[in-house]
């Protein structure tokens, strides 16, 4: 995970939920590319390969409620989304997409001030989402949860760990 994360925004409504991110029909993958292949197909057709021409979504109140599946996350990232702010986030996704690796941020000034197509810059190490000339702060990730992001994910993370206590002794 980058210390700044800058690119073009996909604008969507509140209550994105996860059946609409990815259908229950493609859960028999793990594959990051597979399943973004059929990412937000729910929504027109062409709606995966449209979504790819974006480097961050930014969404209302609820993203990823529904069910607590955690290909959602897997399905966004193959997309080569490289974060998701939003208003708010379904508790389940928002931890599904921490161990995934996808850095995701709650600020919701952010949602009303932004449009489809706009640029935006996300500082984690400040805690500022800026757009047109406006700052925008967030809650700043714990260290702990910046790790396992930085590292791609809970179980890099664990291996990480693991490692480390095996060479150290």
């Amino acid at each position: 995970m980058q210390d700044k994360i800058t690119g073009r925004i996909y604008k969507f409504g509140d209550n994105v939920n996860s059946d609409i991110i990815i259908a229950g029909r493609y859960l028999i993958y793990i594959d990051p590319v597979k399943l973004a292949e059929h990412a937000f197909e729910m929504l027109g057709e062409g709606f995966p390969a449209k979504l790819r021409s974006f480097d961050i979504l930014v969404a209302g109140r609820n993203f990823g409620c529904g069910s607590a599946r955690e290909q959602a996350s897997t399905a966004i990232q193959g997309l080569g989304i490289k974060a998701v702010v939003a208003a708010s986030f379904a508790r389940t996704f928002y931890r599904n997409a921490i161990n995934d690796g996808l850095p995701i941020f709650e600020c919701p000034a952010v949602y009303d001030a932004v449009a489809e197509g706009d640029e935006l810059s996300i500082d984690l190490a400040a805690g500022l989402i800026s757009h047109s000339g406006r700052d925008y702060e967030f809650p700043r990730i714990p260290a702990s949860v910046a790790k396992i992001l930085q590292l791609g994910g809970l179980a890099n993370y664990l291996k990480s760990t693991l490692e480390a206590e095996a060479a150290s002794r």
